[in-house]
């Protein structure tokens, strides 16, 4: 488990979100509210710059009544969910079989150039990008493929990438369905 430190940052949650929160709770009989873990860890990365500090995650161990272990089991188990800062756009790359069979190693590397960091997980200096490499994203018959926000990309190219940070730039690239399916 590679968890941070305290960070000192204020967890931000809103009370649009404590009541989405409870509401989630809700779905699930009395003592077993741990079973929202998963979306509610979402919510509140969703309100603190898509990612949780240790303090975020005592948050949610206080909601939901839980040790903070068993948080922080589930935040550095899953690739969803992160530990530190990332960019706005966050590419996160497919990286199992299927998609390192069809180049997808070359198309981060090709990526990490083309944003300027030199490894996975750091943020590009102007903060808008970041690179992750996470588990199978089920889309074998469209590798290689990454996600972005919402979103999956396929068959990529070294020109659909380019065209890519090109529309994240230009504040083109929509990152929640849910405000599309929404309008």
């Amino acid at each position: 488990m590679s968890l941070n430190v305290k960070s000192n940052i204020p967890v931000k949650i809103s009370d649009k979100t404590l009541a989405r929160i409870e509401v989630l709770k809700s779905r699930f009989p009395q003592g077993k509210q741990k079973s929202a873990i998963l979306t509610i860890l979402h919510e509140v990365q969703d309100e603190n710059d898509n990612w949780l500090t240790v303090e975020a995650m005592d948050k949610v161990a206080e909601i939901l009544n839980l040790r903070p272990i068993e948080v922080y089991e589930v935040v550095s188990f899953y690739s969803m969910y992160n530990q530190k800062p990332v960019g706005k756009y966050m590419f996160e790359f497919c990286h199992t079989s299927c998609c390192v069979t069809r180049g997808v190693e070359d198309l981060m590397e090709y990526t990490m150039k083309k944003i300027g960091v030199k490894k996975k997980g750091e943020v590009s200096a102007d903060g808008l990008f970041s690179v992750k490499g996470v588990e199978c994203l089920g889309a074998c018959g469209y590798a290689p493929m990454m996600q972005l926000g919402d979103y999956y990309h396929e068959f990529l190219t070294p020109e659909k990438i380019d065209q890519l940070i090109e529309d994240c730039k230009a504040g083109k690239v929509e990152l929640d369905s849910s405000k599309i399916l929404n309008s």
